[in-house]
């Protein structure tokens, strides 16, 4: 069973930075063949996708709004994603999920049950 935590949230004020992280566990396939990404769900809004990262090689895609704000990265010997979010704004609150999603197989898709980010000053 793959279980996926995330951890790091908590409340900050606008233009400060929070790091969040995702510990993946139960994963028997290599880490290396699932693409790591970071949703949100402010309130009254629907999910949507904030960053992703795949290996070989590591490439990144955002959200535009969080661009030049956000990173994410990966290591694969400690199996865990990350998602440094610099300058944030109120807009950034919600709730962060982290999921992995297998490259080639079909239906190897798992989430973590949130973290929660609050902006405000």
């Amino acid at each position: 069973q793959v279980h996926l935590v995330e951890s790091g949230g908590g409340l900050v004020q606008p233009g400060g930075s929070l790091r969040l992280s995702c510990a993946a566990s139960g994963i028997s396939a290599s880490f290396s063949n699932y693409e790591m990404r970071w949703y949100r769900q402010a309130p009254g809004r629907e999910r949507e996708f904030v960053a992703g990262i795949i290996t070989t090689p590591d490439t990144a895609d955002y959200v535009e709004s969080v661009k030049d704000r956000f990173t994410i990265t990966r290591d694969k010997a400690k199996k865990t994603s990350t998602l440094q979010m610099n300058s944030l704004k109120l807009e950034d609150t919600g709730v962060y999920f982290c999921n992995a999603v297998h490259t080639t197989v079909p239906g190897l898709d798992f989430w973590g049950k949130g973290t929660l980010v609050t902006v405000s000053s």
